[in-house]
């Protein structure tokens, strides 16, 4: 089947399940196109049934369209590249304009929207596309994470204590399981983002992790279990999303479930272990010496521009890059030394948003919109108070980073001491990375080096802001009574305003 045809064919069925905002997953197995439904009376089961491609459609937990082997894989990446590009043409909603009378939080949320908007088309090019599918791969495993990381916390936490020695094997065991498979988990989701057979995907990549590979000789160097790591796993794993689709190219159809997946994993496992092992090794092991190197020699410097551009990276949509090497730090070492100085860029957000309330005491509505979005942003979830507070006000944002910096520079300049320490998990921030701290220097002093380097950020967030977050004709602007806020506005009595 051509790939003309099989766009075609996507093309019939998208509109008869209710277009695209109709749909909310989509997932392939041998034979069917499952698709999760919001509404399922906007499906037209009888014209669906009528094309020419539909062998029939079954109901279960998600709505079933039955392809046939060989034609729903390939039918399957065009359906999901349809909904995709439907959604994303979709115009935005123009923000309205603000009122007159002064400036209120809802006015600040419409021009934070309208940025974020405007920055997502701006970071709608093929590298940062590219970069948020590999995110894509990552994000769905951050749980994981999370749960095996405190648990090791909590197992060497007992081991440091001497206490309950009969449970700490058994803990080592729960918190080191994920770790020790996390290829096969990252293998999975490549190939499932990239539009190959997920399991395929997975196939491939636990090679990397299977203990038979130290007795193969790969052109006179020894493999090890684990070489490689999720950076291995990733580019093997693509490697079989592209065997799959040139297989589905030219094998016919009758034998594609038989030819297609064979020669997807017997193409890409040999790759993998007579190259792609050995290369991913080595860019792992650089990656690992760059980041300890570059803390341990320059920590003070280093944490000071990593904390104080980590928000406009997180704009540009760069951030997403760093993923795969926090995972690869944490595969490596056990934390990554990265997220601690990086979370310090939400210290500095938070330290500038306390400062916007206490220089704005006449605008109620933005200072409720700090005041609520704060317990957020100590918990490290900064894009409330970045999107309704400091990036539409402009200076603050600027003032934020500063803080980051400072803080950045603090738990940067302990690294260059010698007290190195990371987070055994990706995703919290905030007061929540503390259960995932860990480092050589004990807990006690890991804990209050990043309690130190939060402290300064939110010190140095709130005095840059505080002086220098605010020109004369923006306190000016800002700094009234804006009356009820449109946007959170109830039934109330005329003269009674409600905060937003």
């Amino acid at each position: 089947m051509s790939t003309d045809k099989n766009r075609a064919t996507a093309a019939a069925i998208l509109p008869l399940v209710g277009g695209p905002d109709n749909i909310t997953s989509i997932a392939h197995c041998m034979t069917r196109l499952r698709i999760s439904l919001r509404d399922r009376s906007l499906v037209q089961d009888e014209a669906l049934r009528a094309l020419p491609a539909v062998l029939g459609v079954v109901e279960d937990d998600t709505y079933q369209i039955v392809l046939g082997p060989g034609a729903v894989a390939r039918v399957t990446p065009e359906f999901e590249a349809l909904v995709e590009e439907a959604r994303s043409a979709a115009p935005a909603a123009a923000p309205s304009a603000p009122p007159s009378g002064g400036i209120t939080a809802g006015d600040l949320a419409a021009q934070g929207a309208a940025l974020k908007e405007a920055q997502k088309s701006r970071n709608a090019t093929p590298f940062k596309l590219f970069l948020r599918r590999i995110a894509n791969i990552f994000v769905p495993l951050i749980p994981a994470l999370i749960g095996c990381g405190i648990i090791a916390g909590l197992n060497g936490l007992l081991t440091n204590l001497g206490w309950v020695p009969a449970v700490v094997p058994a803990l080592a065991a729960i918190a080191s399981g994920f770790m020790s498979l996390i290829a096969v988990f990252v293998g999975y989701n490549t190939a499932k983002e990239f539009g190959g057979t997920p399991v395929l995907g997975g196939a491939v990549a636990a090679i990397i992790v299977f203990p038979g590979v130290a007795k193969i000789d790969a052109f006179g160097l020894e493999l090890k279990p684990g070489q490689g790591g999720v950076l291995g796993a990733l580019a093997a794993a693509l490697l079989a999303v592209y065997v799959e689709k040139w297989c589905r190219s030219w094998v016919p159809e009758a034998l594609d479930v038989l030819i297609t997946p064979t020669l997807t994993v017997l193409i890409s496992g040999l790759v993998t272990l007579f190259g792609l092992m050995y290369l991913a090794g080595e860019a792992s092991s650089a990656i690992g010496t760059f980041a300890n190197r570059l803390l341990a020699g320059g920590g003070a410097f280093a944490g000071l521009v990593l904390g104080g551009l980590f928000l406009p990276l997180v704009m540009l949509g760069l951030h997403q890059a760093l993923i795969p090497i926090h995972t690869t730090l944490i595969e490596q070492d056990g934390y990554t030394v990265l997220l601690p100085i990086l979370a310090m860029a939400g210290a500095g957000q938070v330290g500038a948003a306390i400062a916007v309330y206490y220089r704005l005491p006449r605008n109620a509505s933005i200072r409720a919109t700090v005041k609520s979005a704060l317990p957020a942003g100590f918990l490290g979830i900064g894009e409330p108070l970045i999107y309704g507070v400091s990036l539409p006000l402009g200076r603050p944002f600027v003032t934020a980073c500063i803080g980051g910096a400072a803080g950045g520079a603090f738990v940067g300049l302990f690294h260059q001491l010698g007290v190195a320490f990371g987070s055994t998990a990706i995703g919290p921030s905030g007061w929540a990375l503390f259960p995932l701290l860990d480092g050589r220097a004990g807990a006690g002093i890991t804990l209050a080096i990043y309690a130190g380097g939060l402290l300064v950020g939110y010190l140095v967030g709130f005095v840059a802001t505080y002086f220098f977050g605010f020109t004369r004709q923006m306190l000016a602007d800002l700094d009234t009574d804006p009356g009820p806020d449109p946007t959170t506005a109830t039934e109330a009595p005329p003269k009674e305003r409600v905060p937003a």
